[in-house]
């Protein structure tokens, strides 16, 4: 059984910081990319980050590039997302998502058909 498990959302000031970490039991593709998507209330979800299990290859959207970094640690399954200089449009819940793609290059936004886990909340508000 997949287990994909976030931690580390909670409420911040803009301007400060959060991180994010996501603990998965994917052992059986070979590869696979593990990224971070989130959804604003209204709005339709937008991929973050994304890292692949080589980490060869990430991902950024445009609106974060520059305040927030992505790793793996294959040793204890986790990926982390730094995520700083946080802004009032960084809230919502961020999804953390497991797919048998190989690299985030070409950056696909996961599907009905990954692995999902079951999201936190992050709110930027002053």
């Amino acid at each position: 059984q997949v287990r994909i498990k976030e931690s580390g959302g909670g409420s911040v000031q803009p301007g400060g910081s959060l991180t994010l970490s996501c603990a998965h039991s994917v052992f059986t593709l070979e590869c696979y990319t593990i990224g971070w998507v989130r959804q604003a209330p209204g709005k339709e979800r937008e991929g973050v980050s994304c890292i692949d299990s080589f980490a060869t290859s990430q991902y950024f959207a445009d609106s974060v590039k520059g305040r927030f970094t992505i790793n793996i640690d294959n040793m204890k399954n986790t990926v982390h997302l730094q995520m700083n200089s946080l802004k009032p449009e960084d809230t919502g819940v961020y999804y953390c998502a497991v797919d048998d793609r190989c690299t985030c290059s070409d950056y696909v936004l996961p599907d009905a058909s990954d692995y999902w886990g079951q999201g936190t909340q992050v709110t930027v508000s002053s």
